[in-house]
């Protein structure tokens, strides 16, 4: 089963140990990722004037190039997915404006691809089940904080992968690759966000608050969806050291190396020496390798 792929600008760049785990994992229980042969950049963020039909054009080049390979879409960032779901329902609901979009992109797209998570599909099309029994080394022992961050489940009545208020999805994948999922109370707060631009001190207090609530529910990793979350915990993590008697940094990956890593894939493919913090000491410690 081959699956078309929106990888986006982070992760063909920087996050690249995201995109080569998600590929490897979907290859090893039994589906390929096949990557749109031409794409741009989402926007990385939705308008919020609803009149801004031009910040919809770049999504929906991807959506309309999308279409030309199939029926479904997937991505791993949780900004592409918000954008280009979002954009999709737009395009499929709003006869108006989606003429004066497929106007500026020269193109004739309705909405019609179907934009899942690379979470969904796991859940939905291969089943947490089948992804069980294809993992050779277990993530046993290992306390696991699943954060899902904003975007990932808002706006509910847009996006729709999972219950807003308590989500599972995600510690349905940890079970299944037999962490021990942590749920703590701000795993869907935002982490600040774009805000890393222009007002650090914010976003190092609501990662802050995310990682302090993390650590107090006793999570050892934390896993995510999006590599500007990714980072903004990451540089949260000293201040909250500070400010923290006590506090020990806790590593931050991604979901999908997690999942390769259970699923028996080579440490150095991982990329887990671009991440700024270090999880190959808890992973020794836990006898994983």
């Amino acid at each position: 089963m081959k699956i078309p792929y929106y990888p986006g600008c982070t992760l063909n760049t920087v996050a690249k140990g995201f995109d080569a785990s998600a590929r490897d994992s979907a290859l090893a229980i039994g589906f390929e990722m096949a990557e749109l042969p031409q794409w741009n950049c989402c926007g990385a963020t939705f308008p919020l004037t609803p009149d801004n039909l031009i910040a919809l054009c770049a999504p929906a080049k991807v959506l309309s190039n999308a279409r030309k390979e199939g029926d479904t879409l997937t991505t791993l960032c949780s900004v592409c997915y918000n954008v280009l779901k979002r954009t999709n329902k737009v395009l499929r609901d709003d006869r108006e404006k989606r003429g004066v979009i497929n106007g500026f992109i020269e193109e004739e797209y309705d909405g019609s691809v179907n934009v899942v998570h690379f979470l969904e599909v796991l859940r939905d099309r291969i089943g947490f089940d089948k992804v069980k029994e294809a993992v050779k080394r277990p993530l046993k022992g290992i306390k696991a904080g699943a954060y899902y961050g904003c975007m990932l489940l808002r706006p509910f009545e847009d996006i729709g992968i999972d219950r807003v208020e308590s989500p599972t999805v995600f510690e349905d994948l940890l079970r299944a690759i037999g962490a021990e999922p942590v749920e703590f109370p701000n795993r869907i707060e935002c982490c600040g966000a774009h805000l890393a631009m222009n007002n650090g001190e914010i976003v190092e207090r609501l990662s802050g608050n995310v990682m302090t609530s993390a650590v107090a529910c006793g999570a050892e990793l934390i896993v995510t969806t999006c590599p500007l979350c990714q980072y903004n915990l990451e540089k949260s993590q000293g201040g909250v050291a500070q400010n923290t008697p006590g506090y020990n940094e806790v590593p931050i990956i991604y979901f999908t190396q997690a999942l390769g890593l259970a699923l028996g894939h080579d440490i150095e493919k991982l990329g887990f020496e671009n991440n700024a913090s270090d999880v190959m000491g808890l992973l020794k410690k836990k006898g994983i390798v």
